[in-house]
Formats: structure tokens, C-alpha cells, sequence
């Protein structure tokens, strides 16, 4: 006889297992109706859950279906345990680790609130926490059980009742309601922090050029005042004339009206013009 791979081969004598092979190649067996052969499949097969409804730590339902990838264990204890448990069919066992997988789906979403799985914050979803706590509470009575080993667990699908999308939709709406007004708060706290800095800011360029401005004003004062004393060492009248002028363009706008004596200081200059001059006839 011939082992093939991704089979086990359990020899039987008189209807007993005797013996288990699993090495590929060729092997030897008594002729029947002493011994006779089972092959038994070991490769990789898929088993979904279908869709389950469950409810979640918070009260909340959900509906979900989660996959399992296993396979016969390839030892001859798992492999005649498996035999034993469902006569060596596939699909049998398939149905029966569908039954284990809808129960440890219930107990498993019991552990967790809904948020920890639907939620628009990435880092708050624990689905592969969710999948190893469903594959811990199934792959040792799987193989306990079956002589099945399991290789993979994962979540199919997960959708929401009406009910409980409408809930999930208020909260995630709750969410980002608190975000806005965190980040609004943060906004207008900035906001106001630089408003105050450039106010602080303009008070002093304001004192700055102030400052300035009097620097200047009284730099122009010593100037003129020089500028003044030159003029009077140089010519005294015509510094005489020009102080006057300056003293009637202080006191006398367009609508200042006024009377007075020609004769007399400032008024004098607009009559006699400098000093030392002679008046024109």
C-alpha cells in the first residue's frame, strides 16, 4: 500500500485501528479481510461560524461571523481521536467546530464593550485581542475533543442591529462633538494668547518710538537753538526780524482778526522791515 501525502493512513485489523502512518511512501499491511486502510485528510481547512448574534459587556448586540482554520493534528493519538469523534468525516467536523465557535463567539464579545470594537479612534479597537481570547477558549477543547489543531482564528464580519447602530452612531457623534469643542477651546486659547502678545507688542514699539520721537524732537531743539544763536552772532537784526516773524506766525491763523498798534513789538517789523534799513519812498 501507498501513503500518501497530506494523509494519514490508519491501518485496521478486524475493523480495530492498529496503527497509524503518516510518513508518505510506501508501506506494508496484511492482506485484507485481515487488515484494511482509512485514509484520513490532514490538510489545512476553512470553517466559518455564519452570523451570530451576540451581545457585547455594555448591553449592546451584535452581529458577527468569524472564520477557523485547523486541520488533524498529524500524531496517531490525535489522528484515531479524530476517527472516533466524527467517523473521519470533514464536514461533520466542520459543523460540530461551527456549534464550539458560535458559543465561545457569545462569551468572548461578552468580555468586551462595543466601543472596543466599532470606534473611529484606531487605537481603541481591540479586534486581534478579541480573536486570540476566541482562539484561547476553542483550540484546547478542539483538540481535546477532535484531535484538531487549530491554526488560525479570525473575524469574517462585524455589523451593527438597528438598534444598536443608531446608539453607535450617538456616541461616535458624542465623540467628535467633544473633540470639536476641545480643539475649539484650544483654538481660542491660542487665539487670545497671541492677540496679547501682539498688543504687548505694539505698546512697546509704541514706547519705543516715543522715546525716539522726544530723542529726536529735543535733538532738533539743540539744533535750532544753535542754528538761532548763529544767526544772531552773525546778523542780530536779521535774527531780530526773524524771531518776530516766527512770534506772529504762532499767535495769528487765517481766522484770527486782531488790532493793533503798527508801532509797537512784533508788529513793528511789518512797518520798518529790519532794523538799519531804510524804508523805501
Amino acid at each position: 500500500m501507498q501513503v500518501r501525502s497530506g494523509e494519514a493512513t490508519v491501518v485496521t485489523r478486524f475493523g480495530n485501528p492498529v496503527r497509524v502512518l503518516l510518513d508518505p511512501g510506501l508501506a506494508w499491511r496484511m492482506p485484507i479481510p485481515f487488515e484494511s486502510t482509512i485514509p484520513v485528510d490532514l490538510r489545512l481547512r476553512t470553517t466559518s461560524s455564519g452570523l451570530q448574534d451576540v451581545g457585547t459587556r455594555d448591553g449592546l448586540r451584535i452581529i458577527i461571523q468569524a472564520y477557523v482554520a485547523w486541520q488533524v493534528q498529524p500524531d496517531p493519538d490525535s489522528v484515531q481521536r479524530f476517527m472516533r469523534a466524527v467517523q473521519n468525516q470533514p464536514d461533520e467536523a466542520a459543523r460540530q467546530i461551527r456549534t464550539f465557535v458560535g458559543s465561545a463567539l457569545e462569551t468572548t464579545a461578552a468580555a468586551y464593550d462595543l466601543s472596543s470594537l466599532v470606534n473611529t479612534d484606531g487605537s481603541k479597537v481591540l479586534i486581534g485581542d478579541f480573536e486570540q481570547r476566541l482562539r484561547a477558549q476553542i483550540e484546547k477543547q478542539l483538540l481535546a475533543t477532535y484531535g484538531v489543531r487549530v491554526a488560525q482564528v479570525g473575524m469574517e464580519r462585524l455589523t451593527l442591529p438597528a438598534v444598536t447602530l443608531a446608539a453607535t452612531v450617538d456616541r461616535m457623534r458624542a465623540e467628535r462633538e467633544t473633540i470639536a469643542a476641545e480643539r475649539t477651546a484650544v483654538g481660542n486659547r491660542q487665539a487670545a494668547e497671541i492677540r496679547s502678545a501682539a498688543e504687548r507688542d505694539g505698546r512697546i514699539l509704541q514706547a519705543e518710538a516715543a522715546v525716539k520721537a522726544a530723542e529726536i524732537e529735543a535733538q532738533s531743539r539743540v539744533q535750532s537753538a544753535a542754528i538761532y544763536g548763529k544767526a544772531y552772532s552773525q546778523a542780530p537784526q536779521l535774527y531780530n526780524l526773524l524771531r518776530s516773524m516766527d512770534t506772529l506766525n504762532t499767535i495769528i491763523n487765517p481766522g484770527t482778526k486782531l488790532i493793533l498798534r503798527t508801532d509797537a513789538a512784533p508788529f513793528r517789523a511789518l512797518v520798518d522791515g529790519p532794523p538799519g534799513l531804510e524804508r523805501s519812498k
